[in-house]
């Protein structure tokens, strides 16, 4: 086992740290001309699919940009067909549901995940990871309840999320059906994901941002604490992120949770004046990546300068890579957050 980097852990955990670390949300994937050479011989499905193809998918960024923290290359929609929905990655379009969730029926039918069954292959790519090949610690993640019903109720990605909201308003009781199964969905799955040797986890809702504060207080945050309130017992940073939701950070920092991700749109300090006191991941603007390097180094001492304060800090972009980002560029950029954060 190679010498382990915690400096990520020990910033989620609110802990001094010699410098603030730095990962990347779609750290592992588009932006790599390694990662689209394998693309044109294998779809994402069939990359998770081989543990040791993922592994090295996963690894790479690790190696290449010199980050504090791997995140599991996968789909949020990995686990939705050990419970039966017929989900597809159509190309350009994202992920398509043929048996879309339209009634109380609908959602009786779902049946339950049995990792070590349904998604072996998940969890085999997470422990050669850890106990083989990182020195970084492995993140895992999951779809939130909200994200994953707006897929299973729109069919497919929606711009607005009409039928899903309406769902929510119309078939409350339905709708909490739902929250329950993709709640005990999500635990089990991360359970399982953590006990293979993620150690940290993640949740992504990707969508939520489409709801208000009120309608987030009766129609998702009770399942969110109840899926972090069960995944506290693991003992691993938890962290909560969404696109869009800035309205939302103090809600989920009420949660309990390690670290609140934000976005771009909402600073650090206006964070911290909001009175968000929990270690803040995020949040530069990927679009900058794009940007001359003076322009993302100045962009980065800011975010830095607002984040070195106490509590902890974790460097990473307000939403994922890109794929026109040049992989140079993430390397410079970490190696910069490094140097300019080192206490």
């Amino acid at each position: 086992m190679k010498q382990m980097n915690d400096t990520f852990l020990r910033a989620a955990r609110g802990e001094n740290t010699d410098y603030t670390p730095v990962w990347y949300m779609r750290q592992a994937g588009r932006s790599q001309p390694e990662y689209r050479k394998i693309k044109e011989k294998y779809s994402l499905f069939e990359i998770t699919h081989q543990p040791e193809l993922c592994a090295y998918v996963t690894r790479l960024p690790v190696e290449q940009y010199n980050v504090d923290a791997a995140i599991l290359y996968k789909d949020i929609m990995s686990p939705l067909p050990s419970i039966g929905v017929d989900v597809e990655i159509k190309s350009g379009i994202g992920p398509v549901i043929d048996n879309p969730i339209r009634t109380t029926a609908d959602v009786e039918k779902l049946g339950e995940i049995n990792p070590e069954q349904d998604v072996p292959y998940v969890l085999d790519t997470i422990k050669l990871l850890t106990q083989e090949q990182l020195s970084v610690p492995l993140i895992g993640f999951a779809g939130a309840p909200f994200t994953m019903a707006s897929y299973m109720i729109e069919g497919g990605p929606s711009k607005n999320y009409n039928k899903t909201k309406a769902f929510m308003y119309a078939e409350p009781q339905a709708w909490f059906a739902l929250m329950d199964k993709l709640a005990a969905m999500t635990v089990t799955y991360a359970k399982a994901q953590i006990k293979a040797g993620a150690s940290a986890f993640q949740i992504f809702d990707s969508w939520v941002g489409a709801l208000n504060v009120q309608d987030y207080r009766t129609f998702i945050k009770p399942v969110m604490e109840r899926i972090f309130n069960e995944l506290k017992e693991e003992n691993v940073p938890l962290i909560m992120f969404g696109v869009g939701a800035s309205h939302l950070a103090n809600e989920w920092h009420d949660l309990p949770i390690d670290v609140v991700g934000l976005d771009w749109r909402l600073s650090i300090t206006e964070a911290r004046d909001r009175g968000i006191s929990k270690t803040v991941m995020g949040n530069l603007d990927p679009a900058i990546l794009l940007a001359p390097w003076n322009v993302i180094e100045e962009k980065a001492k800011e975010i830095l300068d607002q984040g070195m304060g106490l509590p902890s800090h974790i460097f990473n972009l307000g939403h994922g890579v890109f794929p026109q980002v040049n992989p140079d560029t993430l390397k410079r950029l970490a190696a910069f957050v490094h140097e300019y954060s080192a206490r």
